[in-house]
C-alpha cells in the first residue's frame, strides 16, 4: 500500500495493519532497520537517534500498541514521508 495512504488510513483506524505494510510506512518515514532479534525488528530513525521501534509481526499483522507507538513518534518528531 502506498505510504501516504497508509498513514492516513492508521491515523484513523489503527486496527488490522498489515506487519509488511508497516514496516514500508517506517522506512518511508526515515527509519532503517537497526537489528533483528528473534522475531523482533529494531527500527531507530535516521535523523533522531533516540527515536527507535521494536516491531514483531503476529501472524502477518501488526500489534496495534506498535501502530500507536508509530503514530506517536510521527507526531512527536513532526516526521514527514521521505520522497
Amino acid at each position: 500500500m502506498n505510504p501516504r495512504r497508509l498513514l492516513l488510513r492508521i491515523s484513523q483506524s489503527q486496527g488490522n495493519v498489515r506487519f509488511g505494510d508497516l514496516e514500508r510506512l517506517a522506512e518511508a518515514l526515515g527509519f532503517r532497520l537497526d537489528r533483528t532479534s528473534g522475531s523482533h525488528r529494531i527500527y531507530i530513525h535516521r535523523t533522531h537517534r533516540d527515536a527507535q521501534l521494536n516491531l514483531q509481526p503476529v501472524g502477518g499483522q501488526a500489534k496495534p500498541y506498535q501502530v500507536r507507538q508509530l503514530l506517536k513518534l510521527v507526531e512527536q518528531y513532526n516526521l514527514r514521508i521521505e520522497g
